[in-house]
């Protein structure tokens, strides 16, 4: 199963995630916008952030979570690196590894959208197993 993996769009960044837990799909979501960011270079973990949201439903969850990180990103100048997830009865906990963005070449994400967005549980590849699968555009 790939963690992550880029969509085509005409004019945006369109990206699905998996993971065996949907815990786990948020934090391959973290890899996908920090590759992004990055421009696929390997991000640093030297610094830590704490995102705390809920909601009433994974869909939105999943826009406040992205939009958290790139809010810490334009108001704190850190890019993610890594992060680990915990969402239990609509409540998300997450610590989020990384680095001070000025140590990298960025490319800018100007916001999470609800365009094509969906958290929900899918076959994986081999039609044998459920993983959890996320979709969402990014505004550039």
């Amino acid at each position: 199963m790939e963690k992550f993996k880029f969509l085509e769009h005409q004019a945006d960044i369109k990206f699905r995630a998996q993971g065996k837990t949907i815990n786990e799909a948020f934090e391959n979501a973290v890899l996908a916008v920090s590759s992004y960011l990055s421009q696929d270079k390997k991000v640093k973990k030297v610094k830590k952030k704490l995102i705390e949201i809920s909601s009433n439903d994974n869909e939105s969850l999943l826009y406040q979570f992205v939009d958290e990180i790139i809010y810490l990103l334009d108001a704190e100048k850190f890019i993610p690196s890594q992060a680990k997830v915990n969402i239990e009865s609509g409540n998300l906990r997450a610590e989020i590894l990384g680095d001070d963005s000025k140590n990298y070449n960025i490319k800018q994400i100007k916001a999470a959208t609800y365009a094509d967005i969906y958290v929900k549980k899918v076959k994986d590849g081999k039609g044998k197993k459920e993983v959890w699968e996320i979709q969402m555009v990014l505004d550039v």
